[in-house]
């Protein structure tokens, strides 16, 4: 039981030792303190040992703790022989105060990310012997940050408009301030950096926008704010403005100003006058064109500015009027000085132009309406003479189909009816000859009509072949002989209708015109003294045999033609009287 007294005894009194040497640091008052410093700041490690009545500090040591394990030397200080610094330590760690031995607190100059770490703080005293105190330094790393802003071109694409970047420890945040709309996009690194790029699509009216980046760390005390301004570009436009009022001739410092916009504003500005260079007397003096001397009537004509900035170019025009004239834009002359009476002359002349032309436009327009209608008439009377004619050669043919025999008749009918008349008979003598008498019964009976060949006695003849290719020959030659005759027959026929009829083949009414020959009694209304002679017309009896021993010759049916609508009178070939007879004088017209 003593012995357990003992021992409670010898606790109480080791706690009380313990605390009273615990209590002899007045800074830190912890055996183990953590402490927060930043980068680039100086860093105080505090270490304030308090001594008692014959304690004496022998020397100070300062080390930090690698992060193998092992402790790195920092500073150290002896009360006789001075301090020490080691490494890479030396001239950027020093004690805070001059007697490193009565305060041993350690100042790091200009700390460093790679100062954080734990510090021990190594104070040896006689005869009390060693004390120590760590200090556990966390260090921060503010944020640097960047904004990368983007210049973009009115009409391109969605894109980034402006990039944000921010590094630190521990890592900061990024945020952007702005009322443009658009997207942003973060990305972080395990180096401890983040980034954010903001995109959205450009248009002029977005130019000069805010667009700000927030980064916001724990070392700081308020966010930082990265300012900008969104840059979009575009081209530039221009117009053409005039101070001066009203122009006219002898107008003093007349000016014109070209005001132009677009982003960035354009610097060069370029005058014409008519495209080619400005008038004597003016000057141009940036965005103004000026005359330095009184306006002239000469000076109208069409002003242009051009403009250009590294987006596009545009160009303004200004027609200038001076004096009432209206400016029209020519490159090859100028406006001349005209007097008023001559201005006048040129309207009136231009009106009576406009005038001639349009009744020329009248005159072509009712000529050419005329020659359709006289076209059109023209064709409807070609058609209506096409009709009489052909109705009138449809009578004319009907006419002469029909064997008429008034007395009306032409009397060139009357020659051509005898010339017929005669072209028949001699056609009919030119025919086989045709004997009477005995063998006239044989004729009849061998003749061409039975198709049996007979002999110049009327005997059928029997040919060999010989004979037979020989009477084929003659037979040939006969016709040819008498196609011969023929036509000479016509064309002497021809030639007397030509050269004029004989007395007794003129029509009696020709004659009675004429005065040459007897008056015959109307032969429309003949008499019952003077009747027709049909005894003169008759043919005689070789005709008739002819008529019937060759039907090929046609002889007796024009023959019976003619003894049917024609009779002869006094040697006259006249025809028979019909109610439809019409007759046609020589001269054309109807008697």
């Amino acid at each position: 039981m003593d012995s357990t007294r003992l021992r409670a005894e010898v606790v109480a009194l080791l706690f009380l030792i313990v605390a009273s040497v615990q209590s002899r640091f007045l800074e830190p008052l912890e055996p183990v303190t953590s402490l927060l410093s930043r980068t680039e700041i100086q860093t105080r490690l505090p270490c304030l040992y308090q001594l008692e009545d014959g304690e004496k500090v022998v020397q100070v040591t300062w080390q930090k703790e690698l992060p193998g394990g092992g402790k790195d030397q920092i500073i150290t200080a002896h009360f006789t022989d001075g301090h020490t610094e080691f490494g890479r330590y030396a001239g950027r760690m020093k004690f805070e105060s001059s007697n490193p031995t009565q305060d041993s607190t350690l100042l790091i100059l200009a700390t460093e990310e790679s100062d954080e770490g734990k510090y021990t703080c190594h104070i040896t005293t006689f005869p009390s012997g060693n004390f120590e105190r760590q200090i556990a330094l966390t260090v921060w790393v503010l944020p640097i940050s960047i904004l990368d802003p983007v210049v973009l071109t009115e009409g391109q694409p969605f894109g980034v408009a402006a990039s944000c970047r921010a590094v630190g420890r521990p890592i900061p945040t990024v945020a952007w301030d702005t009322d443009l709309p658009g997207q942003s996009q973060d990305r972080t690194s395990e180096a401890g950096s983040v980034s954010s790029h903001y995109s959205l699509h450009p248009l002029r009216s977005m130019n000069g926008k805010k667009l700000d980046c927030l980064v916001s760390h724990p070392g700081l005390e308020q966010p930082r704010r990265l300012s900008h301004r969104l840059e979009v570009q575009y081209p530039p436009d221009a117009t053409i403005s005039t101070p001066s009022g009203h122009w006219h001739v002898g107008l003093e410092k007349a000016e014109l100003v070209c005001e132009v916009g677009g982003y960035p504003k354009p610097e060069n500005i370029t005058w014409t006058w008519r495209g080619g260079a400005l008038p004597d007397g003016v000057s141009v003096a940036g965005e103004k064109l000026t005359f330095s001397r009184a306006v002239r009537s000469n000076d109208s004509g069409v002003y242009e500015c051009l403009v250009k900035n590294n987006v596009g170019k545009a160009t303004a025009e200004f027609p200038l009027t001076i004096g009432g004239l209206i400016c029209i834009p020519d490159r090859s002359h100028r406006i001349e000085d005209e007097p008023a009476d001559k201005r006048l002359l040129i309207i009136i002349c231009g009106s009576a132009g406009a005038l001639v032309l349009l009744l020329i436009v009248v005159v072509v327009l009712v000529t050419r309406y005329h020659q359709h209608k006289n076209k059109r008439l023209e064709m409807e009377l070609s058609e209506k003479t096409e009709e009489i004619n052909s109705l009138s050669r449809q009578a004319s043919f009907r006419r002469l189909n029909s064997a008429s025999t008034d007395l009306r008749v032409q009397g060139e009918d009357y020659a051509l009816l005898r010339v017929d008349s005669r072209m028949k008979n001699s056609l009919a003598s030119l025919g086989r000859p045709i004997y009477k008498g005995s063998h006239s019964t044989l004729g009849g009976m061998w003749g061409p009509h039975t198709g049996v060949e007979v002999d110049e006695l009327g005997r059928p003849v029997v040919w060999t072949e010989g004979r037979e290719s020989l009477r084929r020959a003659e037979l040939e030659g006969e016709q040819e002989e008498r196609r011969k005759r023929v036509e000479s027959f016509v064309k002497s026929s021809n030639m007397s209708l030509d050269s004029g009829l004989p007395s007794s083949l003129v029509p009696l009414k020709a004659q009675q015109e004429d005065g040459t020959g007897p008056r015959e009694p109307d032969l429309g209304h003949p008499r019952e003294l003077d009747p027709p002679c049909e005894v003169d017309w008759a043919p005689d009896q070789s005709v008739v045999d002819e008529q019937q021993g060759d039907e090929d010759s046609g002889s007796y049916q024009i023959s019976e033609a003619l003894n049917n609508h024609f009779y002869y009178s006094n040697g006259v070939l006249r025809p028979r009287p019909h109610s439809n007879a019409i007759l046609l004088s020589p001269r054309g017209h109807v008697i």
